[in-house]
């Protein structure tokens, strides 16, 4: 398979490469350098695959690998592998410095030499069997759809046989060799639900990277994840710098016609990106500006100007925010045990009159807060237990400190998953459920569920996935099914609610169709042993939920219009005369018509919508 041509979308790939470049000014803040007790290294795994001619239509990869480079820190170690039907190793490992980042930056014609199958199990395998002095990161970038060549065998059996090893002996291998997998998929139509358990079951994070922005986050996660930084808080466009800080580096994003940025310090001079005095590197770019300020001025600090979702405050100083090891993986109706201590050159801060406070939040990618928690003191730590999720998806665990005359912040990703995953197999007449939670198994977990006031049971089919049987279903009813498990863990007995599952959700009719809590990535995951060829439609959209939640409503309008009429024409008519002249009114019900129109839309281009595998999830 050939490579792309001339055609580019030369301004999209101009300012991500573009923040690559400013993101490296942006890695030299915090950490700098590894220490020597710390070294992990990254491996980045690059798909050159066919497919990704199609499914990174954007050329996402070819920018990718350099916002890695400028976002590693020097010290560490790092290599480039790429694949499709074989695997190549253009960079070696090796350690991060000046000249490394000039050969990485280099790469991206190899990043361009297509090839015509996906063998994702193999460079797995060679990228990690590469030797380590420590923990290893690979960073997967790809389409995820395995694609092996018809002469290793007969098709889709012999891409099912991949599948299978990657996610049921694979997965396990590398996690026990102190492997970790972070995964990023560049479109809706990969195999989300291989992504997702390739990063879970390794202790990695998933994201889906349809545009440079959420790429640049996705590779902000990751990075902060493998070299955690510390903070300061930003909020409303206000920080504080302590005497302790030697330097700051604000990343700031706005869109791209937003007025310029003004920084304003604690004596009230002014600083713009054409007014910074020498010692202030200032870069602006049409999603961000990157402010770095060394020896900066102790007091409270003004960003002037639009100051996005995301923004922060990265500091380098002798005091550091620490927290014990994190899980990347939450689930639903599990509340999060966790600990973190302040350490000022190296040693615990908790003398008398240091002590500080610490709190931990759980913010969904927009910055809203879950749910929180203030740690309590136990002998030079902090720990305390967040409350259980309740929502899936990606979200950020912010650690904050607070003490005498200093704040500091950190920040890490997670992904939150229901701790049993459900998927309807209507072609089956059941629910197939697996356990996504590690503790839970056939031996300590009992699944029931209810469908119209009537109780059904599910039968184990395997050590941690059950089959629950469903009556003869009519198609023009979409309805949900109550999910419920009892467990029994450390000795203790408990009721966990699973996210209710919409079954025929194409339905014409709908009964009771309250939202539910969204999926990580994709709407199911774990592949039911006895049909690894069961093909579902995609996850549906939020627009796509709202058009079925409009529908639903519509099609219960009959019985409320009967409902009014029997009030009598006179209530009807005081009615009218209290709102005909609300705007709201007017305002609504063009609304309704117009998601009507978009509801009629989405279901005809679902229609014709391909289908892909999926796997048991909500």
């Amino acid at each position: 398979m050939g490579g792309y041509g001339m055609e580019r979308p030369f301004g999209r790939l101009t300012w991500l490469l573009a923040i690559g470049c400013a993101l490296w000014l942006w890695a030299s803040v915090a950490p700098a350098q590894v220490g020597e007790e710390e070294r992990p290294d990254v491996r980045v795994v690059v798909d050159v695959s066919g497919s990704m001619k199609e499914n990174d239509p954007d050329r996402l990869a070819l920018s990718a690998l350099d916002m890695l480079v400028a976002l590693l820190p020097n010290g560490a170690t790092a290599g480039v592998w790429t694949f499709g039907e074989t695997v190549d190793n253009p960079l070696p490992l090796g350690e991060v410095d000046e000249a490394w980042r000039d050969r990485a930056l280099a790469l991206p014609p190899a990043l361009q030499d297509y090839q015509q199958y996906t063998d994702i199990e193999v460079a797995l395998r060679e990228a990690a069997s590469a030797e380590a002095n420590g923990w290893r990161h690979l960073v997967l970038l790809t389409d995820g759809m395995i694609d092996l060549s018809p002469a290793r065998g007969a098709k889709p059996e012999v891409d099912d046989a991949s599948r299978r090893r990657l996610v049921d002996e694979l997965a396990a291998e590398l996690a026990d060799q102190g492997v970790t997998i972070h995964a990023i998929a560049f479109s809706d139509q990969a195999d989300l639900a291989l992504v997702e358990r390739l990063a879970q079951s390794t202790g990695g994070l998933a994201a889906l990277a349809e545009n440079p922005e959420r790429l640049l986050g996705a590779f902000l996660d990751i990075v902060e994840r493998i070299f955690p930084a510390d903070q300061v808080p930003l909020e409303e466009g206000r920080f504080v710098i302590d005497d302790g800080v030697e330097t700051f580096s604000a990343l700031v994003f706005h869109e791209p016609d937003d007025a310029p940025l003004t920084l304003v310090a604690p004596d009230g001079t002014r600083y713009g990106a054409d007014e910074a005095p020498d010692g202030i590197r200032w870069r602006v770019e049409p999603r961000f500006d990157l402010i770095r300020v060394p020896d900066p001025q102790v007091g409270e600090w003004r960003l002037e100007g639009p100051v996005g979702e995301g923004s922060r405050i990265n500091v380098a100083s002798s005091l550091h925010l620490r927290t014990a090891d994190l899980p990347t993986t939450l689930y639903l109706g599990f509340e999060v045990p966790l600990e973190a201590w302040v350490e000022r050159d190296g040693d615990p801060l908790g003398e008398a009159g240091e002590e500080p406070t610490l709190s931990v939040s759980l913010q969904d990618t927009e910055g809203e807060v879950q749910s929180r928690v203030t740690l309590q003191a136990e002998a030079g730590r902090f720990r305390g237990r967040l409350p259980a999720p309740a929502l899936t998806g990606n979200m950020r665990l912010v650690f904050r400190a607070e003490g005498e005359g200093f704040h500091r912040q950190r920040v890490q990703a997670v992904n939150v998953l229901p701790a049993i995953g459900a998927v309807h197999r209507p072609e089956e007449g059941r629910v197939v459920l697996a356990a996504e939670h590690p503790r839970l198994n056939r031996d300590n977990t009992e699944i029931q569920g209810e469908l119209q006031g009537e109780r059904l049971e599910a039968r184990a089919v395997g050590s941690s996935r059950w089959h629950l049987e469903l009556p003869e279903l009519d198609e023009e009813l979409s309805q949900p099914l109550l999910l419920t498990a009892t467990l029994e863990l450390d000795g203790e007995t408990r009721e966990l609610a699973l996210p209710r599952l919409i079954l025929n959700p194409e339905g014409r009719v709908g009964i009771d169709l309250a939202d539910v809590a969204g999926p990580t990535l994709g709407t199911e995951r774990v592949e039911d042993g006895e049909r690894s060829d069961a093909s579902l439609p995609p996850p549906e959209t939020s627009a796509e939920r709202a058009a079925d939640r409009f529908v639903a409503w519509a099609n219960r309008l009959p019985d409320k219009a009967r409902d009014l009429w029997q009030a009598g024409v006179p209530g009807l008519q005081r009615l009218w005369e209290a709102h005909r002249r609300d705007p709201r009114l007017w305002g609504a019900v063009a609304l309704m018509v117009l998601v009507w129109l978009v509801a009629s839309l989405i279901r005809r281009r679902r229609a014709r919508r391909p289908v892909r595998r999926e796997e048991p999830h909500v």
